[in-house]
């Protein structure tokens, strides 16, 4: 099994992302409610005004330019009428722009607080701002509508009792060139303020639809964008057959230039719709590949209110529960060790419990410090804790090192095993290697200075025990239990006595692959404490015997 990277390792790298997440995820209006805000920027503000009236002002010279010019010659060929539809276009345009500029402000104002506003009004401003972001497409495309539906109204009152047909051509002209052009506004608004809707949005994401939903989204890009200029070919056809306003040559002109429209306006309006799109499924793509990397401390920042903002609410979600998950496991491997807190969640644990255990091969590794109650008579408690801590990272470094793990503390001792609950080849030999190496680093890098004069016995033996979860449904551990285990305690106390503070069992030696067993030299046999029957007991090795052995 390949294991990953442990959490912990990453704590304080996770602590400082997710220290800078929530600082950049902190909504604004949470951040800085200062009196007078009128809550969006005033560069947003700006730009909304320029997406908003420089579209539609454009879209209001290519309305005149089709129906004066390119669509039947009856308007250009009555110099009075023109003439009286130019003034009333140009005074249109201008109260159009103002009345909209006005009234746009007013339905994306927020009011300013007061100087002593209090939550309560402070939670009122927070809805509104919320209401006016993510609603703003829709309230300015309001907007727009109702100025273009009024500018139909006007131009075929205005044409209307001089003919019939000029008046019906230009309304819908006017009609089609609006719903094309606040089409084009709306997705452009959208783009404007998806900056404010992240910041509105990280605190509390889309609980529903505010705008159409992707749908809804698609196809009215296609029928504002394309659908409605091909209208208008159609309907230039259908007067040239049914009214006989088109010669051949204005028919193939009125073509030519509402294909053009139609290309040009459903260009922009499908990929400013795609964009739209596409632009939510890429931040969560993006963040499924830190996932994939098996780093959770990744969100998305919510800025659509479709279904795809609740996708992103949704992953957001779902990284928050892998971080929990990842934060119990680091919490249980603690605990219980790295290895026996994979087992538990691999085999699922908690909903299928089977308490008791099975036999399997392993060695045991048990290590007691010697002279701790002098020190803690002697020293201050926290001379004794930060010695008890520095003693036993060198023993959780070393076994782990060496493919073991910890099973318990106790005290001023630890137990430790090697091939259970994950299978190892050669546990028996990993044993003892662990058991060399801790000798030596202990003495090197623990008992130096002012604790030269403590010291540990080491012992290690290995054969069958049984591996499982003892205790009750309530309160149980994983643990192992067996001879190995009481014969490396009593080889424990053997070891004090030993040059190397190491002691081994012949039954460990025998299991050892020969690569280890001869850094170990026999020192007899002995009847340990608490057994019928004598031990062969191992110390290692001088360099020179080991050599010579090898």
């Amino acid at each position: 099994m390949t294991r990953r990277r442990h959490p912990r390792r990453d704590r304080s790298h996770r602590d400082e992302s997710a220290r800078d997440r929530t600082a950049r995820d902190r909504p604004a209006s949470r951040t800085d409610p200062r009196p007078g805000d009128t809550g969006l920027r005033a560069a947003t503000r700006a730009l909304l005004v320029l997406v908003v009236v420089l579209p539609n002002v454009i879209g209001a010279g290519v309305v005149l330019v089709l129906a004066a010019w390119v669509l039947p010659r009856d308007l250009v060929e009555t110099p009075g009428l023109l003439l009286r539809n130019l003034v009333v276009f140009g005074a249109y345009v201008l109260f159009a722009v103002l009345v909209g500029a006005g009234w746009g402000h007013l339905s994306m104002r927020v009011r300013p607080l007061p100087a002593d506003a209090d939550d309560r009004a402070l939670r009122r401003r927070e809805k509104r701002l919320r209401r006016v972001v993510l609603g703003g497409p829709l309230r300015l495309a309001a907007v727009q509508t109702t100025l273009w539906a009024v500018a139909a109204v006007v131009f075929i009152l205005l044409n209307v009792f001089d003919s019939w047909r000029i008046a019906l051509q230009v309304g819908a002209t006017v009609l089609l060139g609006g719903l094309a052009t606040v089409s084009l506004t709306y997705r452009l608004v959208e783009v404007v303020l998806r900056p404010a809707a992240r910041q509105v949005l990280a605190d509390r994401p889309p609980e529903g639809r505010v705008l159409p939903g992707v749908l809804m989204r698609t196809l009215g890009g296609w029928l504002f964008g394309t659908a409605t200029p091909l209208l208008g070919v159609l309907l230039a056809a259908v007067a040239a057959l049914a009214l006989g306003t088109y010669d051949v040559e204005r028919l193939a002109i009125a073509v030519l230039v509402l294909g053009g429209v139609a290309l040009v306006l459903g260009g922009a309006v499908i990929t400013l719709t795609a964009t739209s799109t596409a632009a939510p499924v890429l931040a969560v793509r993006r963040a499924l590949k830190h996932v994939e990397r098996g780093d959770y401390d990744v969100d998305v920042p919510v800025f659509d209110t479709t279904e795809l903002g609740l996708l992103q609410a949704g992953f957001n979600t779902m990284v928050g529960g892998l971080r929990e998950r990842e934060r119990v496991r680091d919490l249980f491997g603690r605990h219980v060790g790295e290895d026996v807190a994979r087992h538990a969640l691999e085999h699922d644990l908690d909903r299928d419990l089977e308490l008791g255990g099975e036999v399997r091969e392993v060695a045991v590794l048990f290590v007691d410090l010697v002279g701790s109650t002098t020190l803690a008579a002697t020293r201050p408690p926290t001379e004794v804790v930060s010695t008890l801590n520095r003693f036993f990272s060198v023993v959780v470094d070393v076994v782990e090192d060496h493919g073991g793990w910890i099973n318990k503390f106790e005290g001023d001792a630890a137990l430790a095993v090697f091939g259970a609950p994950t299978g190892l080849d050669d546990a028996a030999g990993h044993a003892l290697a662990a058991g060399r190496d801790l000798a030596r680093r202990l003495r090197d890098e623990v008992f130096t200075g002012d604790r030269a004069e403590l010291a540990a016995g080491i012992g290690i033996s290995a054969g069958e025990a049984v591996a499982g979860n003892i205790g009750d449904h309530r309160r149980y551990e994983y643990t192992v239990i067996g001879d190995p285990v009481n014969e490396a305690a009593r080889l424990c106390d053997t070891a004090k006595d030993t040059a190397e503070g190491v002691a081994a069992s012949g039954a460990a030696l025998a299991r050892a692959a020969d690569d280890e067993a001869r850094h170990w030299t026999s020192s007899g046999s002995r009847q340990l404490r608490g057994r019928t029957e004598e031990t062969e007991i191992l110390v290692p090795a001088t360099e020179e015997k080991a050599e010579a052995g090898s």
